[in-house]
């Protein structure tokens, strides 16, 4: 039975991906969640990803593995350093949630706005972006967005507040970009409460991209082992 193993930092997001998967994954994909939300509160507390938190990310990652998973994905963004570095620690393969949508950004146009909440996510999506521009040779403008007062507000209860925030942000903030990437993917739920037309450029969230990319990959690993 084909095993996906993804790590979170928060238990919440265990059920967002259970609901991707029900509808994209086949059925004989078995999904097991590793939860560490230390990954996220230390990365936040310190302001960037520190030495202590990788580790604890390739840990993780190696849980997986020994729990019977043949491929990892991770769901934050933040932490997508220790990720690449774990990748070149396992045999298995191991997956940036964000790839793939950082990815399809790069494919849409040459002005591609990110937005977020939190500047440790921020500049790791932006980065990724960038790479992957200089991979396939494409110049690009970044335009990034950081909805301040935003992750505040939700954390304090007001989500409402949260959403007005991300919503300018979205609308005023990367008005005349090509697409538009989420770099945390819980504000995918502020676009769809928007009017219609109220965000010009597509606009890429990297849980079903990621979601689907590790699908091909799984499939991948099947045909390779003759299943």
């Amino acid at each position: 039975m084909p095993t996906l193993g993804l790590v979170h930092n928060s238990p919440m997001l265990a059920g967002v991906f259970n609901e991707i998967a029900a509808r994209i994954m086949p059925a004989d994909v078995k999904l097991l969640h590793f939860v560490d939300e230390s990954t996220i509160k230390n990365t936040i507390a310190a302001g960037h990803l520190q030495k202590a938190t990788m580790r604890q990310v390739i840990r993780l990652i190696g849980s997986t593995f020994d729990a019977g998973c043949d491929v990892a994905t991770v769901t934050c963004s933040s932490i997508g350093k220790a990720v690449e570095m774990a990748a070149e620690l396992y045999d298995q393969p191991v997956l940036r949630v964000d790839r793939a949508m950082a990815e399809k950004a790069v494919t849409t146009g040459k002005r591609i706005g990110v937005v977020a909440t939190l500047s440790t996510t921020l500049a790791p999506t932006a980065d990724l972006i960038r790479r992957v521009a200089a991979e396939r040779g494409k110049e690009i403008e970044l335009v990034e967005h950081l909805c301040e007062g935003a992750f505040d507000a939700v954390m304090a209860g007001d989500g409402a507040t949260h959403d007005r925030i991300v919503g300018e942000g979205l609308t005023v903030g990367l008005k005349g970009v090509d697409a538009i990437v989420l770099a945390q993917a819980s504000m995918a739920r502020v676009v769809a409460s928007l009017p219609e037309g109220a965000v010009s450029a597509p606009v890429y969230a990297s849980p079903e991209l990621g979601m689907l990319h590790a699908r091909d990959v799984l499939a991948g690993l099947s045909q390779g082992a003759g299943k």
